[in-house]
Formats: C-alpha cells, sequence, structure tokens
C-alpha cells in the first residue's frame, strides 16, 4: 500500500447534536481509519456510518475543514502541497467564529497502525479572526482620534 499523508488537524464539521450522527469523534476517527484502508467504506463501517453517509457530510457547506483533511488522506506525498479549504466564498460570521474557537482543531492520532486518540489543539487564528471583528466593533475611547 502507498504512503499517504497524515491527517491534518482540521475544523470539524459541527452538526445537530444526534447519538447516532456525525460527532467530532467520528469524523476524526473516519479520518484515521481511511489513512489507515485507503478505503471509504471500509473507514465509515468502522465508525459505524455507512459510505453514503460520508459522501453527504463531506458536502455540506459546514464541513469544508472535513472535506479537506480527506482529500489531503488521500493524496500522496509527492503530490505537492494541498491549497487550504476556499471560504471566501462564505461569509465567516461571528457565530462561526465563536463556535470554531469553542471547538478548535482535532486530528486523528496514529500509533502502531491504530487510531488511539484524538489530538485536540485551541484554533489561534479563529481567536484572533474574533477579536479583531470585536474590537471594530467597539467605539474608540474618548480622547482618541484614531491614529494622528
Amino acid at each position: 500500500m502507498p504512503k499517504r499523508r497524515r491527517p491534518p488537524f482540521f475544523h470539524p464539521a459541527v452538526l445537530r447534536s444526534r447519538k447516532d450522527g456525525w460527532t467530532v469523534e467520528r469524523q476524526c476517527l473516519f479520518l484515521g481509519h481511511l489513512y489507515l484502508t485507503g478505503n471509504i467504506a471500509t473507514a465509515a463501517r468502522a465508525v459505524g456510518m455507512s459510505r453514503e453517509s460520508a459522501h453527504r457530510l463531506r458536502h455540506r457547506p459546514e464541513a469544508l475543514g472535513f472535506a479537506h483533511a480527506w482529500d489531503t488522506v488521500l493524496a500522496a506525498p509527492g503530490d505537492g502541497r494541498l491549497a487550504a479549504p476556499r471560504t471566501d466564498w462564505r461569509k465567516i460570521t461571528l457565530a462561526d467564529l465563536q463556535q470554531r474557537v469553542e471547538t478548535g482543531l482535532v486530528a486523528p492520532l496514529i500509533h502502531g497502525g491504530r487510531v488511539c486518540a484524538i489530538r485536540r489543539k485551541p484554533d489561534n487564528s479563529a481567536l484572533l479572526r474574533l477579536l479583531r471583528r470585536y474590537d471594530a466593533l467597539c467605539p474608540p475611547p474618548p480622547g482618541e482620534d484614531g491614529g494622528a
């Protein structure tokens, strides 16, 4: 089996809360199993979902990070760097940024040919964007004229 790129950190699609749905953990584990097997149907079965539901999730507008991570996992290492998912066509609202800050980034941890855990890290980029937006909403303090 050819080597592939490791699953990157990604923004999981935050969907309606369902016990049998695509939770953050299921998305992460799916990508880990996809990395290990290279087979979409096998990876979906490993997390208790169907291949069709995985493809439906991939094509949802809020799952751009998941789709990009999927592409990265299946790309061969010598294919060059994959471009980050484009989000400029869609306005990112304050609520979206807040959700990204709260959820953070996730990636499966793979060790010894098994998905062992889920790595999490804060999304500092989303936090800084959120702070810039809040700063722009606040009026300047009295006495400041804006830069002279």
